[in-house]
């Protein structure tokens, strides 16, 4: 991946970027949400998300108080839902805890149960969470998790967000890529379904769409693009192709980036195109100047965050995208950006790790299991060696 930067002109001339005021605003949404934001009670994981990560790219988790960052770890196993025997593959992590009352009555617990399944989107941001505050994912059931991944993949390769009462699409797509990527297990996952299903939407302008047959859009196209990276598969689109997308993907700058042609910029697509772009090796021929100037824009200088618009109303997706947007161009003070995963290096790096040592622990179990059948043979050819008084019973 390229990280090229570029040096646009005399800091000194630079509108700043408020990174105080920024991360203050993000801490908040971990203590209290705002009125305004009660129609997102069902996707709190994706607002912690936002505003952890977003303080890992302003390099400030040291705001989160070793308690906070407990309580946050805590709360986010707090949705893990672990499928019984008896139960429908639907292990993942819920966005909110409406389905958990706090009640100690078995009868409405056991009802509630039917009700209780994993999301992709929240699993995706939910082990996002617990990577960038340092967690070893021990509290986790891989394989049950990706089981329920399975579960929800259509037989045209795309997936449902959960089991029941979820659309499939290209969005999906990508939390299935993310939450197998980052749990490093692909068992029973439809890779070639997936790509197949992929490349079904890619338009004729070269960008992708959300369903098959849909209009090509910016976010989409970044979701394609990780998933194919994600899983591995990136390879597989031929240079012409590569050019094509990234000339359509070139095109949506005018000052910011926009999500579809004829419609306004805006500043999640920072990142959306960005993010794409950077996975292409391509990000060096857009204008890091004009992006730059549309992100603070947008910037409110009072009480931080960062708008969709100018004049508009922060909110904790903007802002973490648009920060994203800004480590693309390597402002200063902030960390870098895995584009695909979404995540700072230093998460991605720490999840590294972590697979680093399931491997070795998995390779270590191999080895004890066959040194075991080793053993268990060697034994048995001996006992049948064993001569018996009686002609009837052979030897134990």
């Amino acid at each position: 991946m390229s990280y090229h930067v570029v040096d646009m002109t005399d800091p000194s001339e630079l509108q700043p970027v408020l990174h105080s005021k920024h991360a203050k605003n993000l801490l908040r949404f971990l203590h209290l949400l705002p009125a305004r934001m009660s129609s997102h009670d069902n996707t709190r994981s994706t607002i912690v998300f936002f505003a952890v990560c977003g303080l890992d790219v302003l390099n400030s988790l040291h705001l989160i108080s070793p308690q906070l960052r407990k309580d946050i770890i805590d709360w986010t196993y707090g949705g893990l839902v672990v499928p019984r025997e008896n139960e429908k593959r639907r292990g993942g992590f819920m966005g909110c805890r409406a389905m958990l009352p706090q009640t100690e009555d078995a009868e409405l617990l056991e009802c509630m149960r039917q009700y209780q399944w994993g999301h992709l989107a929240m699993t995706y941001t939910s082990i996002a969470v617990l990577v960038t505050l340092g967690d070893d994912l021990s509290r986790l059931n891989r394989q049950s998790i990706v089981e329920g991944v399975a579960a929800v993949q259509h037989a045209d390769g795309s997936f449902s967000a959960s089991i029941d009462g979820s659309e499939n699409d290209m969005r999906f797509v990508y939390c299935a890529a993310t939450i197998c990527h980052m749990l490093d297990c692909w068992d029973g996952v439809n890779k070639e379904a997936m790509f197949q299903f992929i490349m079904r939407s890619l338009r004729y302008d070269y960008g992708f769409s959300q369903e098959l047959e849909g209009e090509s859009h910016g976010g989409t196209t970044f979701c394609a693009l990780a998933a194919l990276e994600l899983s591995g598969q990136l390879h597989r689109l031929d240079e012409t192709t590569v050019e094509r997308i990234k000339r359509w993907l070139v095109f949506r700058q005018m000052d910011g980036f926009q999500g579809r042609p004829n419609k306004p910029v805006d500043t999640c697509y920072s990142f959306w195109i960005g993010a794409a772009l950077r996975i292409l090796n391509g990000f060096e021929l857009t204008d890091y100047a004009q992006n730059r100037e549309y992100i603070l824009s947008t910037q409110d200088e009072l009480i931080g965050g960062f708008a969709k618009w100018p004049k508009s109303t922060p909110d904790p997706f903007h802002t973490y995208l648009g920060l994203c947007g800004l480590a693309f161009i390597g402002e200063p003070g902030l960390s870098a950006v895995m584009p695909s995963l979404n995540i700072s290096m230093a998460a991605y790096v720490h999840l590294n790790q972590l697979h680093e040592r399931w491997r070795a622990n998995s390779s270590g179990l191999t080895h004890d299991l066959t040194q075991l059948k080793l053993s268990v043979g060697s034994s048995a050819e001996a006992a049948t060696k064993t001569t018996s008084s009686s002609p009837l019973i052979s030897a134990q």
